[in-house]
């Protein structure tokens, strides 16, 4: 049903009329015998068109309350010029119309106060469908979203339009947690141990947005025009850095306990708390591990903490993260993966061992637990001298040399028996959910080729909804919003919402919102 204007009777006699036939039509003989599903598909059309009606009568009733006065924009130029406009807004009820004055003048852009007041967006597409958009696409395709607007609400909204929407939905997300850094309360009681991780995730991107290196990379590649080369990656996948930030109390574990676990008594486990995870594509690795620092100097600025990376061994992360802990004085324990190690133990037992045989699970358990009381080195050369005793080719033998390099490389964070006595974490099963619940979960939907801009406005979208963070960022993007399409084009506020501050001052009175 088209939008229509107020009523000559009342602004809300449309929404009145259609509420008594929905009355009466369930009320009558007509209804009776209809199945539920029936009577929930009538009342959620009709229902709508309600809602809708109610929501054009208060605009017409803000219309008609509207006050006229001086209105001067932020250039200084006062608008003399007054006349009555209207605009469209698609909300999730169906499209309704807004009228109101507008301010204009000889060669300026015109100001419509009730729009500040309202806090209109620029675009057709109301908040509400912009936020029930933004969120359907940080879990959905961008074509499942369509379908879902089509269904749950009473508007429409084309693909291009729910990619546009995305982008402007993730834009303060920067200055969102910039904001929450600066609040972070002092003596707030959490876990002990801060912990930062940081990993990498391929997503499969378009050509022409890939970053020089990959570009070039995957130009390399390609020799044949009618299938793969050897070797060849039929999608080149940039790397998404996602970090990870959260506190968590000790727990004081052996290598017996990790390895052999009790199986009657249960370690109660301790869980993360305030924990907060991100990921981007447009960033480098070096800018991410920086916010991570940033993200945990905020929430530690007394230092009373003990500070942990989890980290999977790749050189950047350690160079950064040690640059960083220098910079600012920070003792830092760097943790390698428990998890990496694991993979590589399992490769260099399949050398000596039939895959998925007891011998090959017994090697690993047996060498894990040497690791973990801190025997990385003597555990690396026992391995090369099997291998050389059997008299191994270098090719059969390259899971046990790169096990034992990998043990030997990064045995300064090997310190297994240390860590595990301070109640230190080992696993980044934090980081690797990340993953999964960032990248591999949406982002690997297939035959999805990214554009860089889409893909980090989904990715932030997504990361605020795992961070448990999203209704805290749309009340700030709104304010955000407010003050970017309105407040800022005036230049001593806007006239109509003054000039109602005013109005409430003077005559002391309070109103509360209705909460349904």
């Amino acid at each position: 049903m088209l939008p229509t204007n107020q009523n000559k009777d009342g602004d809300f006699t449309e929404a009145r009329e259609l509420f008594e036939e929905m009355v009466t039509w369930l009320s009558s003989e007509s209804s009776c015998g209809l199945e539920h599903s029936e009577l929930e598909n009538n009342l959620f059309v009709n229902g709508n068109e309600l809602l809708r009606r109610l929501l054009q009568g208060y605009l017409d009733k803000r219309k008609s309350d509207e006050i006229e006065s001086d209105c001067i924009g932020s250039d200084g130029v006062k608008r003399t010029h007054k006349r009555h406009q209207s605009r469209k807004l698609k909300t999730i009820f169906g499209i309704v119309i807004v009228n109101r004055l507008g301010y204009g003048g000889r060669g300026i852009h015109s100001l419509n106060p009730l729009d500040g007041e309202l806090n209109l967006p620029p675009e057709q597409y109301s908040h509400g469908l912009s936020e029930r958009v933004a969120t359907s696409v940080a879990f959905n395709g961008y074509n499942q979203t369509v379908d879902i607007i089509n269904k749950t609400t009473a508007a429409k909204v084309a693909k291009r339009q729910v990619e546009e929407l995305a982008l402007s939905s993730s834009r303060d997300f920067e200055e969102f947690y910039q904001a929450q850094q600066a609040q972070y309360q002092l003596g707030e009681k959490t876990g002990d141990i801060l912990v930062i991780s940081v990993d990498g995730k391929g997503v499969v991107m378009r050509q022409e947005d890939l970053r020089p290196d990959t570009k070039k990379r995957a130009a390399g590649q390609k020799k044949l025009q009618k299938r793969l080369t050897k070797g060849e990656k039929r999608n080149s996948k940039p790397m998404a850095t996602v970090a990870a930030v959260y506190t968590i109390e000790p727990i004081v574990r052996t290598a017996t306990q990790i390895v052999n676990p009790p199986k009657l008594a249960k370690i109660k486990r301790p869980r993360p708390e305030g924990k907060r995870v991100w990921a981007s594509l447009a960033k480098e690795a070096e800018q991410v591990i920086n916010e991570t620092f940033d993200e945990a100097l905020s929430r530690d600025r007394e230092r009373p903490k003990k500070l942990v990376a989890l980290v999977d061994g790749k050189k950047t992360q350690l160079r950064r993260l040690d640059q960083l802990a220098k910079k600012h004085k920070i003792q830092l324990t760097i943790v390698l993966d428990l998890i990496h190690v694991i993979e590589y133990l399992w490769k260099a037992a399949f050398v000596f061992h039939a895959p998925s045989s007891k011998e090959a699970e017994d090697w690993v358990s047996d060498r894990l637990l040497r690791i973990l009381e801190g025997k990385s080195s003597y555990v690396a050369s026992g391995m090369r001298r099997c291998a050389t005793r059997l008299q191994l080719k270098p090719e059969q033998r390259s899971a046990v040399d790169k096990c034992a390099n990998y043990l030997l490389n990064n045995r300064d964070y090997l310190r297994y028996d240390l860590y595990l006595a301070e109640g230190f974490p080992v696993a980044t099963g934090v980081i690797e959910g990340a993953c999964r619940h960032l990248i591999k979960d949406r982002m690997d939907i297939t035959g999805a080729r990214w554009s860089l801009q889409g893909a980090e406005a989904v990715l932030r979208l997504r990361s605020l909804h795992v961070s448990g963070d999203w209704n805290d960022y749309w009340r700030f993007h709104l304010q955000k919003e407010h003050h970017r399409n309105h407040q800022a084009k005036y230049f001593s506020g806007i006239p109509l919402l003054k000039s109602v501050i005013q109005a409430s001052i003077c005559t002391n009175t309070s109103y509360k919102a209705m909460v349904f």
